[in-house]
């Protein structure tokens, strides 16, 4: 059996080229063939982990991650509307792809399913739906056609929460075919010492920790209003770039929140595992349905941290962190109910250290890397 993952970016840097990532590297690790596929710019850097392991070729770069499996990263012209504009990704497909017994194919990535439909394969396709298409409305006009042709040319159609699956207007008339297969990760191990000397540097306060892009759907505007009702015992801090940072900062200063909030920008690979295990609690504060998942709340659980997360409509977000079991769910925009979810869980040990025991329970139970590799296996070999 080889497999080949198709679509969305390199370098990784969001959640669906993440779960690309790992199913490439987990499904190889089992002895199975997988390449992955992905368009990058020619100015895009390689990653620091991966400089060893690379090569320019004719097509683009080629990483070697073993003897089973490659990442493929065909040049792209550009990037538009969050699409990589690739045509060598066309041709690339066309050339190779009768190689693969399977195409897994990663939506919504309008360009990988151009490639996909003009390569002319006629093997067994796998489609991932990690989210409907929500912000580009005017592509998605263009996209429909090419879109309901992937739905109905996919033998199987992967979901990440149920919730998702169950409530995507596209999905409706195809729920015999999907599949629910929630993401997987490796736990997040980090150095004990290390994050005890954050909580020391943060004045052993409550460390309430938020993390993603600044924009508009992650709602850190309200947590950062929540921290205006936390007591001096807590402190909140945000890691991650993006153009809402001049904004968020002049929130904290409008609320005289500069000792209790802090940005800390863009946070390195080898720093986030000490956040974690720093922190008392992760809020999710997202609050709109491009927030499909949120793999950052898995990651948090794993470190058996409790998760405070938000009610959004036809996300599976909600689902992933189980109210009253690995922490709390409250509604979007509402800092206050915010507020009173994270002082539920830290208002005394014994209620702290139930929700914590949980939330890694719920990690170990759900979301590991080697349970979403073993069913991925499964519905490759039709035994679902």
């Amino acid at each position: 059996m080889k497999i080949l993952q198709l679509g969305k970016f390199y370098p990784i840097r969001g959640g669906v080229e993440k779960v690309m990532w790992d199913l490439t590297h987990g499904l190889a690790e089992w002895g199975i063939a997988c390449d992955m596929l992905c368009a990058t710019l020619r100015h895009d850097p390689i990653d620091p982990d991966h400089f060893n392991y690379y090569r320019e070729t004719p097509e683009g770069r080629v990483i070697t991650m073993g003897p089973y499996a490659r990442v493929i990263c065909v040049h792209a012209l550009t990037k538009k509307a969050a699409t990589m504009i690739s045509p060598a990704m066309v041709r690339w497909l066309r050339k190779h792809a009768p190689e693969y017994d399977i195409i897994h194919i990663h939506h919504p990535d309008p360009m990988a399913a151009l490639a996909l439909r003009l390569s002319g394969y006629r093997g067994r396709v796998i489609l991932h739906w990690h989210s409907d298409i929500l912000s580009q409305k005017v592509l998605l006009r263009f996209y429909h056609p090419l879109q309901s042709w992937l739905i109905r040319r996919a033998e199987r159609i992967i979901g990440t929460s149920p919730v998702y699956l169950r409530e995507s207007p596209d999905l409706q008339k195809f729920q015999d075919k999907t599949i629910c297969v929630p993401i997987g990760i490796d736990p997040i191990i980090y150095d004990a010492q290390a994050a005890l000397d954050v909580r020391s540097a943060f004045g052993n306060r409550k460390i309430i920790f938020g993390l993603g892009r600044l924009v508009p759907y992650k709602g850190f505007s309200t947590l950062i209003e929540a921290a205006s009702r936390l007591g001096p015992e807590y402190c909140v801090i945000i890691g991650g770039s993006g153009p809402l940072y001049p904004e968020l900062k002049k929130q904290i200063q409008e609320l005289h929140l500069e000792n209790k909030v802090q940005l800390l920008g863009y946070v390195e690979s080898w720093a986030l595992p000490i956040l974690f295990g720093a922190c008392d609690v992760f809020v999710m504060s997202s609050d709109r349905k491009t927030e499909a998942f949120g793999i950052v709340q898995i990651e948090a659980m794993s470190c058996g941290k409790p998760v405070v997360a938000t009610w959004i409509p036809q996300s599976g977000v909600a689902w992933v962190n189980k109210d009253g079991e690995s922490g709390h769910n409250v509604y979007p925009h509402d800092p206050r109910s915010l507020a009173i979810a994270i002082d539920r869980i830290c208002h005394d040990p014994d209620t702290y250290m139930r929700y914590s025991a949980n939330a890694l329970e719920r990690y170990e139970d759900m979301f590991t890397s080697r349970e979403m590799i073993d069913k991925i296996i499964k519905i490759y070999e039709n035994k679902d």
